[in-house]
């Protein structure tokens, strides 16, 4: 039982990551080259694998149910709880009404054609979000068997997609040294956030329990998985299309024009969006199983059927509203993802993890770095902040 439980865990840390964000990888990278690409998605998961383990070793000195709202007020007081919830409720809000209205736009074409009536646009988004609300409700097990499901259609569509594409990849594409080195600055939001995994953190403790020699392996294993799939999908991407072709590339649509047609296969076009459904799916329900179990846990709420009912409309109402009647208020608040994440994947644990280290008499596990180790991951921290601010203000282009 328990075996099963840390495979389906390490499926929800790696179904949470690889998102759909993973198809804007190659138009963030174009330009790097595939070594410097190869090493900037290195450097960030060695730095997101490093922050996740963090986590754990605040975890081990609290209750398994524990949250991030938890854990701040314990550690850095109200103050530190107050960022920490405002970090996780204006990231995973903004991103789960962007699943609603995307995953809703998605579900209504396919209602359409399927019934041939005229169905509304809302009524995707309505659907959509009273079924992976309704999944979530039922409980981490349920969305752990529905993950591992949908997480295989996944692997098979991406390695359809890896056979059709490999006899077009040229290894001369992939020896191509970077266009621009301001281009790297402009890269690191978007690779940053395609390891965003740590909101889910709390769920996987609760799910598996205070283990942490399993936890361990949940972590490594499950940001491992996306990471060898991104090296793939670079390998593809950057060595079928040249540089300048990349570039050229109006955004993902041109991208998968693009690649369709060297394929010479309209096929690829259907693997890229079903591929796209399906990580829309599983990060879906990462992202919101992570939400649900932080509004438990910060309204206090109970595992009666009556109070999982209640912590759901807390979850998924705010989102779908703006997805329906807002919807570029949760655009915007997209626009800074990568510095909520920053807060909420890297200056919290480094500064929990600091404070706990001073204040606590260290028994357990710790993770490997000591001191200097907190400080390069803060360091890292600021550049991507400084990254993001930078393209805000227009001083680099946005990718």
């Amino acid at each position: 039982m328990q075996k099963n439980k840390t495979i389906g865990s390490m499926l929800i840390v790696a179904g949470t990551t690889i998102g759909a964000g993973m198809l804007a990888l190659p138009i963030a990278s174009a330009g790097l080259g595939f070594t410097t690409a190869l090493l900037l998605i290195l450097a960030t998961w060695a730095l997101m694998t490093y922050t996740a383990l963090l986590m754990l070793e605040l975890h081990q000195y609290a209750n398994k149910e524990a949250t991030l709202n938890t854990l701040a007020k314990r550690i850095l007081g109200k103050k530190g709880q107050y960022v920490a919830n405002f970090s996780m409720v204006f990231l995973f809000y903004a991103l789960c009404a962007a699943y609603i209205a995307g995953g809703g736009a998605q579900l209504q074409e396919k209602l359409t054609a399927l019934t041939s009536m005229d169905i509304a646009p809302q009524a995707g988004s309505v659907l959509l979000a009273i079924i992976v609300a309704t999944i979530v409700t039922l409980g981490t097990s349920t969305v752990d068997k529905l993950n591992r499901v949908l997480f295989t259609i996944k692997i098979l569509v991406l390695a359809s997609l890896f056979f059709v594409l490999t006899p077009y990849v040229r290894g001369q594409h992939l020896l191509d040294m970077p266009v621009e080195q301001g281009l790297i600055i402009s890269a690191l939001p978007v690779i940053f956030t395609s390891f965003g995994f740590h909101g889910s953190i709390p769920s996987i403790v609760k799910y598996v329990g205070l283990d942490i020699r399993t936890l361990r392996k949940v972590m490594i294993v499950g940001a491992s998985l996306p990471l060898v799939i991104y090296i793939g999908w670079q390998l593809l991407s950057q060595g079928v299309m040249a540089q300048s072709a990349l570039l050229d590339s109006e955004g993902l649509p041109g991208f998968v024009a693009s690649i369709s047609s060297i394929a010479h296969s309209p096929q690829v076009s259907t693997f890229v969006t079903l591929f796209a459904d399906l990580a829309l799916a599983t990060s879906f329900l990462g992202v919101s199983l992570g939400l649900f179990d932080f509004f438990a846990d910060a309204f206090k709420k109970r595992n009666t059927v009556s109070e999982r009912v209640i912590t759901a409309l807390i979850t998924f109402l705010p989102p779908l509203g703006f997805a329906l009647f807002y919807p570029q208020g949760f655009i915007m608040a997209l626009g800074y993802a990568a510095i909520a994440l920053v807060v909420l994947a890297i200056f919290l644990p480094v500064t929990m993890v600091w404070q706990q280290r001073k204040t606590q008499q260290m028994d357990g596990y710790q993770v490997v770095g000591g001191n200097l180790g907190l400080v390069c991951a803060g360091l890292c921290g600021v550049l991507i902040i400084s990254a993001q601010c930078l393209q805000m203000l227009g001083v680099i282009p946005p990718l």
